[in-house]
């Protein structure tokens, strides 16, 4: 069981990330993961967050983080400014998540990139049962106040990646019973409520 306050998919993405590398946090809201990079890890962090209550709490905890709308690239980044650039429950809240993946692929030398799988079972069973929008842990909001406008399943992110020479080089699926724990076992797609992958870009296919 994870300790209280601990995210079970944040253990995962300092898990990815070696010690004393430089980390782009994409969305990085309040600070929470980039600050336990930056602790935990030893790691040269920056984050971009577009509101500014995000930034100020960044700030308040000592990280160095710009306000920025990812939607519209990373242009101030040349190609490999980074060791990892990380996009955490932040991918289906982005407009343009095409360009967002692809700007993550060439300013960093790897991706970090984790999201709710919406096809969990729960979600389903909820849906198909009481006929309304579900809620569950990683997805708390109702449906009139979401910021989620792309509803991304783990089947379609394999997809998407195969069709653009995006490689997989690690997958943890995770789901928030018992504490947060990591799933283990077939159909991901079913059972997994959120999922993190490590990326590399490789050759697109023609």
């Amino acid at each position: 069981m994870m300790a209280e306050g601990a995210r079970i998919d944040h253990s995962v993405i300092l898990d990815f990330i070696p010690a004393g590398t430089k980390v782009l946090d994409l969305g990085c809201g309040d600070g929470s993961l980039l600050v336990k990079l930056v602790r935990q890890k030893g790691v040269t962090g920056r984050g971009i967050e577009i509101s500014e209550e995000g930034v100020r709490a960044c700030i308040a905890k000592g990280l160095t983080v710009m306000q920025g709308d990812i939607d519209k690239g990373l242009r101030d980044y040349p190609d490999n400014s980074f060791d990892y650039v990380v996009l955490n429950q932040t991918l289906q809240a982005v407009k343009k998540p095409d360009v967002v993946l692809s700007e993550i692929l060439r300013v960093g030398k790897k991706g970090i990139v984790g999201f709710p799988n919406f096809a969990y079972w729960k979600m389903r069973f909820y849906l198909f049962t009481y006929g309304r929008m579900p809620k569950t842990e990683f997805l708390p909001y109702e449906w009139y106040d979401t910021p989620n406008i792309h509803f991304c399943s783990i089947l379609d992110f394999r997809e998407y990646c195969a069709k653009n020479g995006v490689t997989i080089e690690k997958t943890v699926y995770l789901t928030a019973d018992r504490g947060g724990r990591v799933l283990r076992g077939v159909r991901p797609n079913m059972f997994a409520e959120n999922a993190v992958y490590l990326l590399s870009a490789g050759e697109k296919p023609r």
